[in-house]
Formats: structure tokens, sequence, C-alpha cells
């Protein structure tokens, strides 16, 4: 998928003018936050999980990781990340670009951690490694299709 997939999948919301395109990598949180000015815990990570035939992404700040034992209670089972190709599979996204929007497989499930609620707005991916988007913790939670909030995450 490519930035101007994620602005298509937006503009339903409004919110495909909260894009921001950048002439460096923002591929992790330490780089998405330098480009855009951010300290790195309002980057929205998106990690990507197995979940026997399909997947699941989880959606935390960037100074949090996800916590196995909250995993396992929440999941029923040890988490285990997708590949680089399975990512791409799943999501329709690279790595360094991976983001809850414009997702092809529909029974990719997305959850979203607590750790973000404390942000007014928070930054995540924008299909590329070189974008994000501005969003308020709600805005997130609509345009993703979240599942729900969990609080799955410890701050580092």
């Amino acid at each position: 998928m490519s930035v101007e997939n994620v602005k298509e999948y937006l503009k339903p919301f409004g919110l495909d003018d909260k894009v921001k395109e950048f002439q460096v990598s923002s591929a992790t949180v330490e780089l998405a936050a330098a480009a855009a000015g951010v300290i790195p815990a309002r980057i929205a990570k998106t990690l990507s999980f197995k979940t026997g035939e399909s997947a699941i992404l989880i959606v935390t700040s960037g100074d949090a990781k996800v916590d196995n034992k909250k995993y396992k209670a929440i999941f029923g089972k040890k988490a285990k990340m997708l590949t680089p190709e399975e990512v791409i599979t799943y999501t329709g996204h690279a790595v360094g670009g991976v983001c809850p929007f414009d997702i092809p497989d529909e029974s990719v499930e997305v959850y979203l951690d607590v750790s973000m609620k404390r942000f007014e707005t928070v930054l995540p991916a924008a299909g590329s490694a070189s974008s994000c988007v501005v969003l308020t913790p709600d805005e997130l939670e609509r345009a993703s299709h979240a599942k729900e909030w969990i609080d799955i995450c410890t701050l580092i």
C-alpha cells in the first residue's frame, strides 16, 4: 500500500488532510519522532501478531511494549510476531510503514492499547516508511475500525 491509498482510505473520515510526508525515514519510533518533531511516546506503533489462520494488529504508544503475560491473558496464547513477508500479506503494508488503515484482509482485527489515551494526538504511520497521520485517539479508533481498547502493554 502507499500513502496515496491511505489518504484515499482516510478521506471518508475527513482525515486525509492530516497525513504528513517526510523527506527522511520515519520507519522506527525514534526516526518518526525526530521527523515529526514530537516525543517518541506520541508515535503510535502498529505491531502485528499471528493468531491461528489470521493476524491481529496492536497499536500502542512509542514508549510501550507488549507485556507477554497480559497478551496471553487476553488472547489465550503466547505472542508470535508476523514475519516481514506475512506483515505485507495480512496488512498490505511493509515493515516501517505498517498502520491500521486500509487493511486488505478483513479477518485482521485491530486493537488499541490504552497507553495512547494520555495524549491529545498520536501519530501512526500512513502506509510508508516516511509518513504519518496526526490523529486524536478517538479519530484513530474510528478510522482503524478497532475492535476495542485494551491494556496489554507496559511502559519502557
